[in-house]
């Protein structure tokens, strides 16, 4: 006899599906909720600032605001403002592109990678601790099965 479970309907699967999405918009949502108000609390900044930061650390050569916007998929203008407060506050300068007038190149300045790495030591204690019921294996399983999910978007 065959188990009526073994072989889930398309009306089942498709259920199951969403289930699973808004299950990680919830765990998203949650988890984004924790670390803005961690970082609030702790630092004084926002997670935005803390991305373009994140994004700057590791390209010491620089990023154009454009590069940044694409990184972290948001407007050129919502980089501005953020990459603005960074100059004024020595965490980051804006630096000519040779040859293109209209660019400029943003870097961290050494008091920006410092306070990034300030930043991010903590910030991956709070991940980790967040994500503290899953061990190794499982979060590696569970990002692999999500990047099925989004390769063939070419995202």
């Amino acid at each position: 006899m065959t188990n009526p479970k073994a072989i889930p309907s398309p009306q089942a699967d498709n259920k199951a599906k969403l289930r699973l999405w808004l299950k990680l918009l919830k765990t998203t949502r949650s988890v984004e909720a924790e670390l803005r108000e961690r970082l609030r609390k702790e630092f004084q900044t926002t997670l935005p600032r803390f991305d373009v930061m994140a994004a700057l650390s590791q390209r010491p050569e620089g990023l154009k605001m454009s590069e940044i916007s694409d990184l972290l998929k948001v407007s050129n203008g919502n980089v501005t403002g953020i990459v603005d407060r960074l100059v004024d506050d020595g965490i980051a300068l804006r630096e000519p592109v040779p040859g293109d007038r209209r660019a400029n190149k943003v870097r961290l300045t050494p008091k920006g990678l410092d306070e990034f790495d300030r930043q991010a030591s903590e910030h991956e204690k709070w991940v980790n601790a967040l994500l503290g019921e899953l061990d190794a294996t499982e979060a590696t399983n569970i990002t692999d099965k999500l990047d099925l999910l989004i390769r063939d978007r070419g995202k």
